[in-house]
């Protein structure tokens, strides 16, 4: 079991990927503390966990909220006593919002996409500094990367500072043990919070550009993040993964 022993607290925890990396950091060893504003999706994934033998604790999160933050890690150090490794991976789509210039939507996507991960990051790396280390692994985008129609500004720019964010926090942290790398998954299953991307014919619109011809599953984004917050990449820190089926390489 790689992680056992280490604490892992996940936002977006309560459905899609963040669910799925939950279970796997459980199943390799890991105490985890679930955070999300989903209460009943994520106790309902603890229970899971704990009938397959694992440790793990829910707790309700807006990650947009500083005081939010504040009780969520009080009450993860209360439970497991530290924090190894933080997965900052809550988001709203991009196509949450039908007008890409819709104020509204800019203040939303930014404040929950970029400034949650922000705020994980204040809020984590004093503790990690006093455990002598740890991991945190932002989830980005390849819409951090190129220009797309059909998305709101925001994700764009949302995913693109969690590039920065986390490059900046691997120069920043790294004497203290702390590193810090972005995924950036392509093509994908609907989010909860997704809106054109649903319809087919936009789907197979952008399926054609992706050279390995398939959709992604959690499980893709699930082994590259167990591998980079694990002793296996102790040597990687402030790097950009794409996950994306090759589609920017194209």
């Amino acid at each position: 079991m790689r992680f056992k022993d280490k604490v892992v607290f996940v936002t977006g925890a309560a459905s899609g990927i963040g669910r799925a990396i939950c279970l796997a950091f459980a199943k390799e060893g890991a105490k985890v503390v679930l955070a999300d504003i989903l209460e009943e999706e994520g106790v309902v994934t603890v229970s899971e966990i704990k009938a397959s033998g694992g440790v793990a604790y829910f707790i309700k999160l807006d990650v947009s909220s500083q005081a939010g933050w504040g009780a969520a890690i009080d009450f993860a150090l209360d439970k497991c006593g530290q924090i190894n490794i933080l997965i900052n991976n809550a988001g709203i789509s991009g196509t949450a919002f039908n007008n890409v210039l819709d104020d509204v939507g800019w203040e939303r996507l930014m404040s929950i996409n970029a400034g949650g991960a922000f705020l994980g990051t204040h809020f984590v790396v004093p503790v990690m500094q006093q455990n002598g280390g740890g991991v945190i692994i932002n989830m980005s985008s390849i819409s951090a990367i190129i220009g797309q129609s059909n998305v709101h500004f925001a994700y764009n720019a949302s995913k693109a500072s969690l590039r920065i964010l986390s490059k900046s926090t691997a120069v920043q942290f790294g004497r203290d043990g702390i590193r810090c790398c972005s995924i950036h998954p392509g093509l994908m299953e609907p989010m909860r919070t997704s809106g054109n991307v649903r319809d087919p014919a936009i789907r197979a619109k952008f399926l054609e550009r992706v050279p390995l011809g398939r959709t992604g599953v959690a499980e893709d984004v699930v082994k590259p993040v167990l591998f980079l917050a694990s002793d296996d990449a102790s040597y990687i820190t402030g790097i950009e993964l794409y996950v994306d089926g090759g589609y920017l390489a194209g």
